[in-house]
């Protein structure tokens, strides 16, 4: 499967990212577009829930600047400071291929994400 594009966009910019080759991955595609309410998390992250939960997969603790993940099966997050989550760790959803830095301030966002044209 060819690596799916997506955009995300909020009233601070928009950005596009590539979805990882995984389940979950694949699961957050077919729910699109989809519209998330986040707030801001540990001024690391902007975090927010699916409407559904994604497959369990194996995780890992570290995330870079631009990660997509998954915290628990429902929490969608995407990471604007690298960083090390505790145990049992983030499913790696995707990467942000722009600026992620428009997500690096304080408060909630509604954030859309699509397919990328």
């Amino acid at each position: 499967m060819a690596q799916e594009t997506i955009r995300l966009s909020s009233e601070w910019g928009e950005v596009t990212a590539t979805l990882a080759d995984n389940e979950a991955a694949k699961s957050v595609a077919q729910m699109l577009p989809l519209t998330i309410e986040m707030s801001d998390h540990m001024r690391q992250e902007k975090t927010g829930n699916l409407p559904s939960a994604l497959p369990d997969l194996p995780r890992q603790r570290d995330f870079s600047v631009g990660t997509l993940g998954l915290w628990s099966v429902g929490d969608f997050v995407i990471y604007y400071r690298s960083g090390r989550v505790p145990s049992p760790g983030i499913i790696i959803l995707g990467q942000v291929t722009g600026d992620v830095s428009i997500f690096d301030r304080p408060g909630s966002v509604t954030v859309t994400l699509e397919t990328a044209d």
